[in-house]
């Protein structure tokens, strides 16, 4: 199919991008293209004009700074998977980046755009909300920082108005005796996610766990944070308590969709043992320092 009519504004910066988001009726930003351009094709959604940022310089690019790391909205995937000084400072973002569908995907999809786009069964949201990142927005009104845990609302629903562009997201770097690990399953490579998990995890100086954080994506109308079983580990000791954190983390999960792929029982199922693995590599890596 072709997608339905639509007027196609190309802004060079962010000034005139919030603009024309603020003057137009029934805009929708477009970046990469990877999620809206198939979704109009298939005219499972339509919009009268489209504002084309990916010729906006200013919203691409990685900055490192001491303790975090800025990522521009339009910087690609496949910039994040070649960054190796990424693959140290904010590893779980650059290793759930290979799940992301194949190569020719990567080089067009933006790391702001997934994030926008708030797809549960996503990547990046999982990270980005496990990691605590925050979300830059610009708007005529000015500029405003949200928390990740603040920034989804819905299926495919944020906290952003209208009128507001999605500039960056400043992810914050982990020191220590850290571990990292993204678990998933899919029917085939490259397909969303049927459920997946997240984690990072600190160790003290006598092995226990120090700070953890447990993203899930596949399991909701959202991606999740895991909160009882991260407060769970606090504490413990070894890869032993991966099968009690997987079932809290999975256990009181209200809202786990059912669909051709499998029922809300079997997605439960996967993600708790995606969460058991994701550990056991994350506390592996934490343990080797």
């Amino acid at each position: 199919m072709k997608p339905s009519s639509f007027e196609y504004h190309a802004p060079s910066s962010i000034d005139e991008a919030v603009s024309l988001l603020a003057e137009l009726d029934d805009a929708k930003v477009i970046a990469g293209g990877q999620s809206l351009v198939p979704m109009i094709s298939l005219r499972l959604a339509y919009f009268e004009h489209l504002v084309d940022v990916g010729r906006i310089g200013e919203l691409g690019g990685i900055t490192h700074e001491p303790d975090a790391v800025i990522i521009g909205a339009s910087t690609v995937d496949a910039a994040v998977e070649r960054d190796a000084d990424l693959a140290t400072t904010v590893p779980l973002l650059n290793r759930a980046t290979p799940f992301i569908g194949h190569f020719q995907i990567r080089n067009r999809g933006t790391v702001g755009g997934s994030i926008a786009h708030a797809d549960p069964a996503a990547e990046y949201p999982a990270v980005a909300l496990a990691l605590d990142a925050e979300i830059e927005a610009a708007s005529p009104r000015g500029r405003r920082c949200i928390a990740a845990e603040e920034f989804f609302r819905g299926f495919w629903t944020t906290v952003l108005e209208p009128d507001e562009l999605l500039v960056s997201v400043r992810f914050p770097v982990w020191r220590g005796r850290c571990g990292f690990a993204v678990r998933e399953f899919a029917r085939r490579h490259g397909d969303f996610a049927i459920a997946g998990a997240a984690i990072a995890v600190q160790l003290d100086d006598q092995d226990a766990v120090a700070r953890c954080a447990i993203g899930l994506f596949g399991l909701g109308s959202t991606p999740l944070r895991a909160t009882e079983a991260e407060r769970a580990a606090l504490g413990q000791k070894g890869p032993d308590i991966a099968e009690e954190l997987s079932r809290l983390a999975t256990a009181d999960l209200t809202d786990v969709p059912s669909d051709i792929h499998g029922p809300a029982k079997y997605r439960r199922r996967v993600g708790a043992a995606m969460v058991r693995r994701a550990w056991h590599d994350a506390m592996e890596e934490a343990t080797r320092g």
